[in-house]
């Protein structure tokens, strides 16, 4: 068992730290492609001048996020051979169209973008960068439709104790995988604009290019309100979902070990006694969680002991509980973030629109740490979907125990973990303090009159940009 508890470690630590900067390429190129367009639109050189700037975080975050995202797929084969024999046929098709296809894309039209500027007309350069955005949500889709069938096997027989896949269609039209793409984009989509937000409000504060980012932040928080309740209305469908394919990752998400009554409520707080299989001090919001599974206020909602006899009955002895209270916060926290970040979008669309916005010094300060609230919100829900899966690593097929790989030692597990997450530290270190040069630097005029030195689309741009 403790080959698969350091397996499992490592998998979540190298994953959590790559998510870190998936969402972060997706919303930048969204956003810097929309300042762009509007570059071409208005053609106004603030709009370019933006472009520029922001750009440079984007590269600098895609390099760094190439790097960490190699571990994620040789991780399979190292730590986890029996579930890659068991479900290689299925898994590894999406995965390498995803290499093959979409991260072809984007990095193809990357170095279009980088190095056509001045080269290519206005609207073929603009279409370059839309492309490049387009390369990153497809990546995430063709990601997410592997983790899909992790979640919802579909298109696929069983031959020779291992899967085949049957049916692409089946796996691309997995329901899973249609309420997960949306709220992951959006997620992305907020990661990226509550960033530039961040940024643009530490400018703000100091009085310094307070139009250029008076400008990049109205642009990135329509983004971010748009995001946000696109967070909300795709959430409310994978509480949907949950409720009849994976009935028991929704009721510990809710901590209900007994059925509820109907109609259901929602669980703001609760004490969670996992060995007497209880919940104490609960804080209930009555109907709301009838309302979340079934769109109306009646319906009750099954119970974790109820949903256990009926998986022995199906698939033999065993504890088939994911843990609970990880479930339970996980949610809660991934909920809260996406709350705090529509009530934020909302008051500074209405600052901004009342044009009081950088005077509001103590909006300002706020909106410096909500940088890290998608970043947080993405990386719990993440935990809530793959934690409330367990004990199953492909959802009641094979279980996480029976994935790892047989010939590697706790020993040999141990000191990959420690040397992957070392390596991580030190490039999350140079992500940081590459950031914090390019923020204090930021679009002065010297950037205009060296454009050989700093422009990201010139060859060496990023390097010379942050020194």
């Amino acid at each position: 068992m403790e080959e698969v508890l350091l397996a499992r470690i490592q998998f979540a630590s190298t994953t959590l730290f790559h998510f870190i900067f998936v969402p972060l390429s997706i919303g930048l190129a969204l956003i810097i492609a929309i300042m762009q367009t509007m570059y071409v639109v208005k053609k106004e050189e603030i709009y370019m001048k933006m472009t520029k700037f922001w750009s440079v975080f984007f590269l600098i975050n895609f390099a760094i996020g190439v790097v960490t995202g190699i571990l994620q797929e040789f991780q399979f084969g190292m730590n986890w051979s029996q579930y890659s024999r068991f479900v290689g046929d299925v898994f590894g098709a999406p995965l390498a169209i995803e290499a093959l296809l979409a991260f072809f894309l984007e990095s193809t039209f990357i170095g279009i973008w980088i190095f056509g500027r001045d080269k290519l007309p206005k609207k073929l350069h603009l279409f370059s960068i839309w492309m490049v955005s387009i390369g990153t949500i497809l990546s995430a889709f063709w990601i997410l439709a592997a983790n899909s069938f992790m979640q919802n096997p579909v298109g696929y027989t069983l031959q020779n104790g291992r899967a085949e896949m049957n049916d692409i269609i089946a796996l691309l039209t997995n329901e899973k995988l249609w309420v997960a793409f949306p709220h992951t984009v959006f997620g992305s989509f907020a990661t990226g604009a509550f960033f530039i937000v961040g940024v643009s409000a530490w400018y703000l504060l100091k009085k310094r290019d307070v139009d250029f980012f008076k400008r990049s932040m109205t642009v990135a928080m329509v983004v971010g309100l748009l995001s946000s309740f696109g967070l909300a209305f795709s959430g409310h469908s994978q509480a949907q979902y949950l409720m009849h394919a994976q009935p028991m990752k929704m009721a510990a998400a809710e901590a209900l070990w007994e059925d509820s009554g109907d109609p259901a409520a929602w669980t703001l707080f609760a004490k969670i006694d996992v060995e007497n299989r209880e919940s104490h001090g609960r804080i209930d919001i009555p109907y709301l969680l009838s309302y979340l599974t079934y769109n109306k206020f009646s319906g009750k909602v099954e119970g974790m002991n109820t949903l256990e006899q009926k998986m022995i009955e199906q698939h033999g002895e065993g504890n088939y509980v994911p843990p609970v209270k990880t479930t339970f916060w996980s949610f809660r926290i991934m909920a809260a973030t996406g709350g705090v970040l529509v009530g934020i979008s909302l008051l500074g669309l209405f600052l901004i629109m009342r044009k009081k916005i950088k005077n509001s010094k103590w909006f300002l300060r706020i909106l410096i740490p909500v940088i890290f609230f998608p970043f947080i919100g993405n990386s719990f829900g993440w935990i809530m979907s793959e934690i409330g899966r367990q004990p199953w690593v492909v959802n009641g097929l094979m279980k996480t125990a029976d994935a790892v790989s047989p010939n590697v030692s706790a020993g040999q597990i141990l000191f990959s973990l420690i040397s992957f997450s070392t390596i991580y530290t030190i490039l999350g270190i140079i992500m940081v303090v590459l950031f914090v040069k390019v923020i204090q630097r930021g679009p002065n005029e010297k950037i205009e009159e060296d454009v050989s030195a700093t422009d990201p689309f010139e060859m060496g741009g990023v390097e010379h940009a942050v020194k």
